[in-house]
């Protein structure tokens, strides 16, 4: 399943480089969390769909908050 291929990709992100950038996302989930969720829920195009409108409002300029998918 392509999907957990992309699961895998985040995981390795959450453990190697996560750590490493400290919290910097402004929402609950993280975004590496929310995309997680959507691909475990969604077709892989949804969820990937989901996963970069929200990714694109993680900045400074967004207030955050909680944000489910």
């Amino acid at each position: 399943m392509i999907s957990r291929l992309f699961i895998g990709a985040i995981r390795i992100y959450q453990i190697t480089l996560a750590p490493l950038l400290g919290p910097r996302c402004r929402f609950y989930p993280s975004c590496s969390r929310y995309a997680v969720t959507c691909l475990e829920t969604y077709s892989v195009p949804e969820a990937i769909s989901k996963s970069t409108l929200r990714i694109l409002r993680c900045n400074p300029w967004h207030p955050g908050g909680v944000d489910l998918p």
